[in-house]
């Protein structure tokens, strides 16, 4: 067999494994099938999504604590308790609750790089246990979704729905984006339920 045969054939094998086994795995991370079926606050902003992932965690902490992480996170706020040196321009994220940013309102802006040009903005919110960002586009929004499952226990659970840009150089960047989503999300989520459950005082 020729070498470029051998090539295309390995890069397809390749694609099938990643768009059927290891895609759906970064798609749904720690979600439930009935979280992933489930429609959300914003899924009808984005009509045409390229990318849309729902992850999910239980913490052992009140909805309202859970709230409180989130409301601050953020490039040059609280960071985004996940890989710092990626991120948050190696600056360690918080360990604590930051009352300068416990504050929300729609339009409020939410960085995601350091020198504050890029980010999204707060569409809605039910306190403590919804919170919708969107790009102003309907190109992209983010879902942060808070339930009590029991007392003292929540269900953390985040939609991102995306359109791509296939143009040059964008395509490189969603390439990207669609297999590195969840090294930063599931190292994200985790961080926010450590940090609710270290606060959460012993009985």
């Amino acid at each position: 067999m020729y070498p470029a045969v051998t090539l295309i054939l390995a890069a397809l094998f390749a694609a099938l494994i990643y768009f059927f086994l290891v895609r759906p795995w970064i798609l749904h991370w720690g979600a439930t099938q009935a979280e992933i079926q489930r429609v959300y606050m914003g899924d009808e902003l984005v009509t045409q999504p390229h990318f849309v992932a729902t992850r999910a965690v239980t913490i052992q902490a009140a909805p309202a604590d859970v709230w409180r992480w989130i409301l601050q996170i953020g490039s040059a706020r609280a960071g985004w308790y996940s890989h710092d040196w990626l991120d948050n321009a190696g600056v360690e994220s918080s360990h604590e609750i930051l009352p300068q940013f416990q504050k929300i309102e729609p339009g409020y802006f939410i960085p995601f790089t350091p020198d504050q040009k890029n980010g999204m903005w707060v569409k809605e919110y039910q306190e403590p246990h919804v919170i919708l960002w969107w790009d102003k586009k309907l190109k992209a929004t983010w879902l942060w979704q808070i339930d009590e499952i029991a007392p003292n226990q929540t269900r953390l659970v985040t939609r991102l729905r995306t359109v791509y840009d296939f143009s040059f150089p964008w395509v490189i960047y969603y390439l990207v984006y669609d297999f590195g989503d969840l090294i930063m999300m599931s190292k994200c989520m985790l961080g926010i339920k450590a940090r609710a459950e270290a606060l959460v005082p012993a009985n």
